[in-house]
């Protein structure tokens, strides 16, 4: 059996996170906000022209509770009174039926100018919903992007007269303050700040019809709305009504926000497709996931609000893309902030869901907002789909990358170190460093205004955790073109991401004194290929070349070289030995569980002198994460090359061999090395390659009418030589299927077995 996982992964099989503590007592209500005004009147405070109009009134009466079911600011975060399913607290000023005057007692008089009514234009069909690309939200409420105008028609008392004074008003948070965004004042017919106003499009009879311009910068999240007037004969205020409560979102199709995306069909791709592909597997043999992300599933929305308001983050810091990502990356991990997905490499997940069960993020983030509770349990994949669905909510394109030969550095040296005894036989209690067969993460796309000009476009955001950033299990967001240049010093997490896509692996041999001394740099090992789903299609697109300059060119080398330098062992290149007759290359086959498999080595002597190898190869099972097993077969075999010749040393495993040692989402992993006996050039090499698993496929049985239910068949054939036991599969769909559990059972070894569903 393998031996106990390194330590590295011994922190995600066990995780801090505590059950909410009992949910704390309704807080009391917030002081009244005219004790800290000076008493200045509402127009005193939006419009100066109208401060002298009515000098005897010091306010406008009780103004609303900023305070919202959703999240309690920091203290939320420990178990606060939960949300209801709308994400919105019912302790609202006032009454849906009844006005609030000047006086506060709700007295209406002849003569002023009463909102009976405000029609948002915000079902799913209305134009507001349809320009603003979120009538795939299953919500009813307005939901907005910033930066972008939209309609409004105010339902009145009497006709709206040329001296009357309307203003609206946008609330957010604990204590909304108009200085830090959170309290916004618009005042009908005249500019507002930071790109807010509001203009009179039609006035007939009752009603006012109103266009409304969002600031580019607005910060995100659920608004309260109220509507204020002024008029000869008193002051009303609109009581505050939780269906007229509106989402404001990042506006990828704004240019004047940070996070605009230039292209439509990248918008159409990053922003609103709600399913995706996620990669693993090896470079060689690469396998896919179907993953139903499902950012406009009803409650999902107030779910990604919620993770927020979990971690506490200031609304006033809402409106920022770097900062949201940043935060949305370290509540994504259960780790520091009780957040969303427990993360568990052990491979036990008897108390929770296998990583590879999940389909989608919405069960997910469903069950986070419900509860309370960090969902078990999660691994890289899965870290990765939520995020994709979190910022593709909230409106930042993003898209889920695959990284194949991932690096884990924990040095910082931004090399992979890996040591090796007298034999070259891997010494694991000192290999801190791993190489993941695959890493999966996501690119973001904004505007980094916080770096210097050229560093906007893709932005890694990671949420697994792996290593801490500020003292947090967070990573990025962090400037691919930074990564690209080996520019290490640029925030956020620049030196980790680089040693993951392009850091070199350097083979340390232990001499007989003891110390170790470099015997091999492989310069191609790590990030050898990056990719993500293809915008329109299920096809795969190579994005290696934006994450890193052509393997081996002069401004690779250089960016490589240039990271080093920033790293932990800054001269690890000036001890390397140049001699190297000899290649090798490892070869491995296409091999399927079950069946047995045959490994080989190529040995080309490239001199013009003959040359003796001896050879030694390790085979271990692997985690995909590079946590390795004990070697369980071994051979040693002395070549002997003639000039320009090449020779091949094969290694037969039978399945009987490796079952033992099979793990959750492992490998096999093959340790070559050699030494060249007549010029003592040493050949190292670690080639890891999977065993794959026959694909699931689903064959529509008849016609799919909307609305109505159909059947689908999924075969998968068992390639093991035993009987599968407790068999489940699990299925999900963005508006089609919620998440459904199929208990299949058992299946016969090497048979097929369909399972018909309807739904």
């Amino acid at each position: 059996m393998m031996d106990g996982p390194r330590s590295d992964v011994g922190r995600w099989g066990g995780n801090p996170w505590q059950p909410p503590t009992t949910p704390s007592p309704e807080p009391e209500p917030e002081p009244d906000r005219r004790s800290r005004r000076g008493g200045r009147s509402f127009w005193a405070r939006c419009c100066g022209c109208c401060s002298c109009r009515n000098e005897t009134d010091a306010d406008w009466g009780p103004e609303p509770h900023g305070d919202r079911g959703s999240g309690r600011g920091r203290g939320s975060s420990s178990g606060g009174r939960r949300p209801d399913s709308r994400g919105s607290d019912s302790r609202r000023p006032g009454s849906r039926a009844s006005g609030v005057n000047a006086a506060g007692d709700g007295t209406i008089r002849e003569g002023m100018l009463v909102v009976t009514g405000v029609d948002l234009l915000s079902s799913r069909s209305d134009q507001n919903r349809r320009e603003h690309h979120t009538d795939e939200f299953e919500y009813d409420e307005l939901i907005l992007r910033r930066g972008q105008p939209f309609d409004m028609v105010l339902h009145l008392s009497r006709p709206y007269e040329s001296s009357d004074h309307v203003a609206l008003e946008l609330l957010i948070g604990n204590s909304p303050e108009v200085g830090k965004g959170t309290h916004v004042i618009i005042p009908v017919g005249k500019g507002g700040s930071g790109g807010w106003k509001a203009q009179v499009t039609k006035a007939s009879g009752q009603n006012l019809d109103l266009r409304v311009h969002t600031s580019p910068n607005a910060i995100i999240g659920k608004f309260q709305f109220t509507v204020r007037t002024r008029s000869e004969a008193g002051e009303f205020q609109l009581p505050f009504d939780p269906h007229n409560e509106i989402y404001i979102l990042f506006n990828p199709w704004c240019p004047e926000d940070i996070v605009y995306v230039e292209h439509e069909d990248w918008r159409q791709e990053y922003v609103l497709n709600e399913s995706g592909r996620i990669y693993y597997g090896t470079e060689a043999q690469i396998g896919e996931r179907t993953w139903n992300y499902g950012q406009f599933d009803h409650g999902v929305l107030d779910a990604c609000l919620y993770i927020l308001d979990r971690r506490g983050m200031p609304y006033g810091g809402r409106g920022d893309p770097v900062s949201v990502s940043r935060v949305i990356s370290a509540m994504v991990n259960s780790l520091d902030d009780n957040g969303v997905l427990i993360g568990n490499w052990s491979g036990d997940y008897s108390r929770g869901t296998n990583p590879s069960a999940w389909v989608g993020s919405v069960e997910i983030l469903l069950s986070y907002l419900r509860t309370g509770y960090s969902v078990p349990y999660g691994q890289c994949w899965v870290f990765a789909g939520v995020t994709t669905t979190v910022l593709r909510c909230l409106g930042l394109a993003t898209r889920t990358v695959t990284n194949f030969n991932s690096a884990h550095d924990t040095d910082t040296s931004l090399t992979m170190d890996i040591y090796f005894d007298e034999n070259m036989k891997p010494l694991e209690h000192l290999n801190h460093d791993s190489v993941w067969n695959f890493h999966v993460w996501n690119d973001c796309w904004m505007k980094r205004p916080d770096l210097p000009s050229g560093f906007g476009g893709w932005q890694v955001v990671d949420a697994t955790p792996q290593e801490t950033s500020s003292g947090i299990f967070c990573c990025g967001p962090c400037s691919v073109e930074s990564i690209k240049n080996g520019l290490v010093y640029m925030k956020y997490d620049t030196p980790f991401i680089f040693a993951e896509v392009n850091s070199d692996k350097v083979y340390w041999q232990r001499q007989d004194d003891g110390s170790f001394k470099i015997v091999y740099v492989e310069e191609k090992a790590i990030g050898t290929l990056i990719i993500t789903k293809a915008i329109g299609s299920n096809m795969r697109d190579d994005v290696t070349h934006i994450y890193k300059h052509p393997e081996g060119s002069e401004a690779e080398r250089k960016a490589v070289e240039t990271a080093a330098s920033h790293g932990s062992k800054p001269n690890v290149y000036s001890t390397r030995d140049s001699a190297e007759d000899v290649a090798m290359q490892v070869e491995a086959q296409d091999a399927v569980m079950g069946q047995d498999l045959t490994v080989c080595v190529v040995l080309t002597n490239r001199s013009s002198s003959r040359r003796t190898v001896k050879l030694h190869l390790y085979l271990s099972v692997t985690f995909y994460t590079g946590v390795t097993g004990s070697v369980f077969k071994e051979s040693k075999k002395e070549v002997v090359l003639a000039p320009g010749a090449s020779d091949r040393v094969s290694m037969p495993v039978a399945y009987k061999e490796y079952r033992p040692h099979l793990v959750d989402q492992g490998s096999m992993l093959l340790n070559v090395s050699g030494h060249v006996k007549e010029n003592g050039q040493v050949l190292a090499k670690q080639h890891t390659f999977r065993l794959r698993t026959p694909d699931l496929s689903l064959t529509l049985l008849g016609a799919a009418v909307v609305g109505q239910e159909c059947e689908v068949q999924i075969v998968f054939k068992n390639p093991l030589p035993i009987t599968l036991t407790n068999v489940v599969f699990r299925l999900e769909g963005s508006g089609l299927q919620r998440p459904k559990i199929l208990n299949v059972g058992w299946l016969l070894s090497l048979t097929t077995k369909p399972v018909t569903r309807g739904g």
